[in-house]
Formats: C-alpha cells, structure tokens, sequence
C-alpha cells in the first residue's frame, strides 16, 4: 500500500507541495529517492531511531521513500516527521485517516520529540491556497503563523501528539496554537516589548540633519550621513529605529516571510511588528549581503532582511567597492534576483539605506585646517562613491561637530515621539494616495506614478530646469529630487509640490554637484 504524506519547500519567500510517498513490499533496506540532501539522508537514521524510541517497529521489509517531484532538490531536516508518519501508515501500525487532509513537516529528535523548521509563514499560506484542512508543525515554528487566517495550525512537541490530531478518535483543538501555554506565554511578553534605542532628545544640535532624517523617514528615501569623527552620524542613525512609522499589515508580512525563509523568527509570535534594523559589518561578503547558497537551498542576505526597515552602513567608503557596487540592483529594482546553474530565486529587497562615512581617510576634511590628506587621497576616498550608486542616495547630508559651548551646556531637543507622530502622518497620507498600488511610500514610486502622483507647476519646472543646469544632475536624480520634494510638500500638509519644496529637496543633492572639491 501506498502511502501520501504531503510536505512542502520554499522557493524565495514562496512554498511549493512536496509529497511523500512511502511504500512497503518484499524484499531488504529502505531506500530514499527523489533528488534529496545529505539533511534528508539522514533523516533515515534520526526517523528510525525515534519510531523505536516511541515503541514502533521499523518493517523488515523493503521500504521505497519517494520526495516527488523527483526533479527537485529537497533540502534540511524538515522531512524527518513525513517520513516517520509514512512508515506508520504504511506498515499498518495505527490507522491514520486524516493523514492526507494536512500539510505535515517537523524535524524528529532521537527520542521522537519534533523540533523547529524553518519556512513556516509561506507553508501555511501554501495549505490555504491548496485547501488542505489545516498545518501540522512544531509548536515553535506554529507560533510565527498565529496571525495567519482561513486555516488550522496546530503546534505539537512529540510524536504522540501528531498521531493523536490524525488518528481523529479524540478532540485535538487543545494542540491548536491559538490554545497553547506558550502561545499564552509568549502573548504575555509581547505585551511588555523591549525597545531600546536612542532618543532624538539626548542628541544636541544637528538640527538640519534631524529635519533630512525626518524627510528620509517621512518617505522612505536613501539617506548617506558625511561628516567628521564624533559628529554623530552613528547616533542619528540609531535614533532613526526610535521614529520608523509601524508596518502596515502587508509589510509586515512581506518582512515575515523573509525571516521565516531565512530560519530567524523561529519563537516569534506572529508577524513581525517592527520595522527592522540590519547594520552588517563593513567586511561582509556579497553573498552575505545580497544572499546566496549552493543549488536552489539560497537564503536571503542583509538587503532582503532589511525589507521595509533600514540597512545601516557604517563606515561606507571603507567597504570593498565590489560590495557598494553590488547594491545598485537592490535599490534600483527594489529586490534581488539570484542566479545559479539550476535555480534562479526572487526576494524582495525593498529597503532604506542608511549609509555614514567620513568625507576623507583622516575624517577632517572640511573641518578648518585639521585634514592632513591630500587632494588626491579625498578624491580617491569619495571615488568608492560612484555616480550610479549616488545617484540612487536621495538623501547627502553633511554633518559638522557640535559647537562646544552646545555640549557643555547640554539641554534638552525636541524628542523622538514628537518626530514621529510628523512622519507617521505623512506615512499615512501617502498610503491613501498609493492605496491598492502594491507599493507604500514615496521612495518607491515608478516613472509612471511620478507623473501620475507629482504635477509640477510652470514656476515648479523653471525651478528644477535652473537646479539641473546649475548642478548637472543626472535623469535619475532629477526624478529623486521630485520624490523628495514630495515627501517635503506631504510634512507640510501640501496637496501640491511647490517650488520651495523643490529648493530645499536639492539641498540635500550637494554630492552631485560637478566641482565636489569645492565644497
């Protein structure tokens, strides 16, 4: 007899069906196909070795485990609880009637407990779409699905709890997730949430880069902060988490199902509620940036755990100028496409970058007589800048020391709460405006929304033509100015962008002036 045990694997931040198919007939060993790692290879032992451990028997007979379709590679030990349900349905040990009716994937532990999978969100959203009655998964990995509808999750611990839900003698809703001590658990410490970052009270002066902070915020844009040692770029930057709008619903379960993929919200409760805050070393590879991995196992890298938060990089000239480069897809497309000989993966890639650097190798160049470089170093420093990579920056601020006097003296600025009440307002006018766009803020805005969404006056473009001309601004940052510009009208509660909207979204553009030097 054979038996179907349905399973699933993610490709991106999708799922796919896998079937288990098991087979008991004459004859000696067990034999596993269908394209399957060295992971799933050894589920055959860890299975075994559990079915024993919870009094079960493995046939002596020759058993045929089949992951269809035969032409995909199967990775990870999520197969371990399929397999170990196949061989008991098969070998008639207990009668399993609603085996077919779930979606099943569990890691087996040697004394038959179930242990967390990765790819939770995309499975469950894969038993909706197939109309299975419901997901059967570690109790630990249900919990990141508690907010998703139209379909039971069940989180179990053991062996025996998976038998009791298919077996349909008695009542299994205690094992519903939405019924467990730790989803109630878990509810009580997300009720308390831990958040800790840096008020914009407790930083003194730079008051024109708290007003870009906020633009770049209000609408999503990129953002470099240049300056000296000690300015504050890093401060600002972490103070920025403290004024992020909170995710609307589709966001956040975009964001979700990135970590999920990836294996980083196993425990989480539900969707992730917080924009996130990715700030990767300066070392980091290309793959640890974009993403990568070997055949179609391809995990997703810092830009797309960034999705709908910020990437920070601190230290920006000083990474290797491949990696720089390497973003120009992301910010541009706002995803990322990895290729391999056998696979080709998607995931979204729609974040904000936050990048700080110092403007030469010492640090103090435009700070009175202190800078000891040459011009040929500052130009050799900022060259890691490109043109290409600048241009898909909305945001250049160039932050100065603080006066002495304003440190010593100290005092008390105007507080993170009151900035991001400011944006929140704007985040939400522009969610009216984008509304059923599939996009969420400014930033994100095509060509064809730009003209849609931005009409500019005749003053508007006498304006931008003057700034182009004056500047040398290439096509694309011509179209960055207007969205800027739009995020600035939207703070001021302007239906229509006006020229002094314009004049002050160009200011900030002042790395794309032609005579950089003569700053």
């Amino acid at each position: 007899m054979i038996v179907y045990v349905h399973g699933a694997k993610c490709l991106g931040i999708d799922a796919v069906p896998v079937t288990v198919e098991v087979n008991i007939t004459l004859g000696v060993g067990i034999h596993l196909v269908g394209l399957a790692d060295a992971a799933v290879k050894e589920s055959l032992l860890r299975t075994v070795t559990a079915l024993q451990a919870k009094g079960f028997h493995v046939p002596g007979m020759k058993i045929v485990i089949n992951l269809a379709p035969a032409d995909q590679h199967k990775q990870g030990s999520g197969y371990d609880l399929p397999i170990a349900l196949g061989v008991i349905a098969a070998s008639g040990q207990r009668d399993l009637p609603a085996l077919e009716q779930y979606l099943i994937m569990g890691e087996l532990g040697l004394d038959g407990s179930i242990r967390p999978v990765s790819g939770t969100l995309p499975m469950v959203e894969l038993a909706r779409r197939q109309g299975f009655r419901g997901c059967i998964l570690p109790e630990e990995s249900a919990l990141e699905a508690v907010d998703c509808q139209g379909v039971d999750v069940f989180g179990v611990r053991t062996l025996e709890d998976v038998l009791l839900i298919l077996e349909g003698v008695e009542d299994p809703s205690a094992l519903l997730i939405w019924n467990t001590e730790r989803y109630r658990r878990a509810l009580e410490e997300a009720a308390h949430p831990h958040r800790a970052y840096m008020d914009f009270a407790d930083i003194i002066g730079q008051e024109g880069a708290k007003r870009g902070v906020e633009i770049a915020c209000a609408g999503g844009h990129n953002l470099l902060l240049v300056g000296a040692p000690g300015s504050g770029k890093s401060s600002i930057a972490k103070g920025l988490a403290g004024i992020l709008p909170p995710m609307t619903l589709e966001e956040s379960a975009v964001t979700s199902k990135v970590y999920s993929v990836a294996g980083r919200s196993s425990g989480t409760l539900g969707f992730i509620r917080s924009r996130p805050f990715r700030s990767p070393h300066i070392t980091a590879s290309k793959a640890a940036l974009l993403g990568g991995g070997s055949g179609d196992n391809i995990l997703p890298g810092e830009v797309s755990l960034a999705t709908n938060g910020v990437l920070f990089l601190d230290e920006f000239c000083e990474a290797p100028k491949s990696v720089l480069e390497a973003l120009r897809g992301p910010l541009e497309d706002r995803k990322v496409t990895i290729s391999r000989l056998k696979a080709k993966v998607e995931y979204p890639a729609s974040f904000m970058l936050v990048a700080a650097s110092n403007p030469c190798p010492c640090g103090y160049w435009g700070e009175g007589d202190r800078c000891t470089c040459t011009a040929g170093q500052r130009m050799q420093y900022l060259s890691k800048l490109s043109g290409p990579i600048m241009d898909r920056i909305d945001i250049q601020l160039w932050m100065h020391p603080v006066e002495t006097s304003a440190l010593v003296r100290g005092g008390k600025a105007e507080p993170s709460a009151a900035i991001a009440a400011r944006v929140l307002k704007a985040r939400k006018v522009q969610l009216q405006r984008f509304e059923g766009s599939g996009i969420f803020c400014n930033a994100e805005m095509s060509s064809r929304q730009l003209e849609k969404f931005c009409p500019l006056s005749d003053a508007c473009k006498d304006l931008l033509e003057n700034l182009i001309d004056k500047m040398g601004l290439s096509a694309r940052a011509f179209t960055r100015i207007i969205k800027i510009a739009r995020t600035i009208a939207d703070l001021a509660d302007s239906p229509q962008i006006l020229p002094e909207h314009l004049s002050e979204a160009a200011l900030y553009r002042f790395l794309d002036r032609r005579n950089i030097m003569d700053l």
